[in-house]
């Protein structure tokens, strides 16, 4: 199949080096307004480029696959929605909920799939947690604690565009503690502190945050979020049941050190999550394959990126007014995504 790729910067390029190695994929047709960039990444997976996104769509595509910065998505997916080509795009689906919603409405009577990237639930470890939660092998569940800690900050120029934390970073959780139990999210009640550099103060960003989420059967998660833990990238979830306790990420690699000497990790801790999540993302964008092939539904839709950002937005507001708030209800069924496929 053709599959064409917008945007060809650090994760675009990773995106088009995964997808050319795909045995379904015959082709990749890229296109960014960095016609430099394009060009350089099509020569380095032996794809080909368009000079506007006209060109693109007009290429004879089976799908697409959306890597351009988020302000870009919310277009860019009505973009290929109305030239009838399934699609991947990172995260978000946009910027806000309102846009997300306008752009969920113009898709909500069509077939043709969308699929958001939300990596991690093609993660192994974060699958056998599902798993165990479906199964009832933990008993009934009580507690989640979800940590996402990055090695060092991104670029100064990257805060202000981002979303703040819990947009940008922890959204990433709130996706997997939905999807790991198959539950909604119904509160949230969120704090952060700046101790790092000042720019992430100068917009009005936290570089580390804490929020303490409700679920709609009482279970409680906490979820822990840092640009600043030298000691490698962390991302772990624990899933404690009455039966018992299961953790994703507790692997060779975690960046952990046993205050009783227990002589553990062995492994270097990774770089980043390019490095933690390799597999996963080759797993996500083969199933992508299959969506666009008709062989399956979409494993995480448009519906569920919503639900994620709107748990962001509430842990946004809760920072800045000091209270719990409220997550919205979805505003439709999310057939696949959260449900017990």
């Amino acid at each position: 199949m053709r599959i064409g790729l917008i945007g060809t910067g650090r994760i675009g390029a990773f995106h088009a080096s995964t997808l050319a190695a795909l045995p379904a994929v015959t082709a990749i047709v890229l296109h960014d307004p960095d016609a430099r960039s394009a060009r350089t990444v099509a020569d380095n997976v032996g794809g080909e480029c368009a000079g506007s996104l006209g060109a693109l769509l007009g290429a004879g595509l089976d799908g697409l696959v959306i890597a351009a910065p988020t302000g870009s998505h919310a277009e860019l997916i009505l973009a290929a929605h109305r030239a009838g080509l399934p699609t991947f795009c990172e995260k978000p689906v946009a910027s806000t909920l309102e846009e997300t919603d306008r752009v969920l409405s113009a898709l909500q009577d069509s077939d043709v799939p969308l699929q958001i990237g939300f990596q991690r639930r093609f993660d192994a470890g974060y699958r056998a947690a599902r798993e165990a939660v479906a199964s009832g092998r933990l008993g009934w569940t009580h507690t989640l604690r979800a940590c996402t800690a990055d090695p060092a900050p991104p670029h100064p120029g990257y805060i202000p565009g981002s979303g703040g934390i819990f947009r940008d970073c922890s959204v990433h959780d709130y996706d997997i503690v939905r999807w790991v139990t198959g539950r909604e999210i119904t509160e949230a009640y969120a704090t952060g502190a700046n101790r790092g550099d000042a720019f992430f103060a100068a917009a009005r960003d936290v570089d580390t945050a804490v929020s303490v989420l409700t679920l709609d059967d009482d279970t409680l998660a906490t979820c822990t979020a840092t640009r600043y833990n030298g000691a490698g990238y962390d991302v772990r979830l624990e899933v404690c049941g009455s039966e018992g306790t299961l953790v994703a990420g507790l692997t060779e690699q975690a960046p952990l050190a046993s205050a009783e000497g227990t002589a553990y990790p062995a492994g270097s801790p990774y770089p980043g999550f390019m490095e933690r999540f390799q597999d996963a993302y080759r797993a996500e964008l083969t199933a992508f394959t299959a969506v666009v092939a008709g062989l399956r539904p979409s494993p995480c839709t448009g519906e569920d990126a919503r639900a994620a950002l709107a748990v962001a937005e509430a842990a946004t507001r809760s920072r800045a007014e000091g209270r719990p708030v409220r997550v919205p209800a979805p505003t439709r069924a999310h057939a696949y995504g959260n449900g017990r496929p």
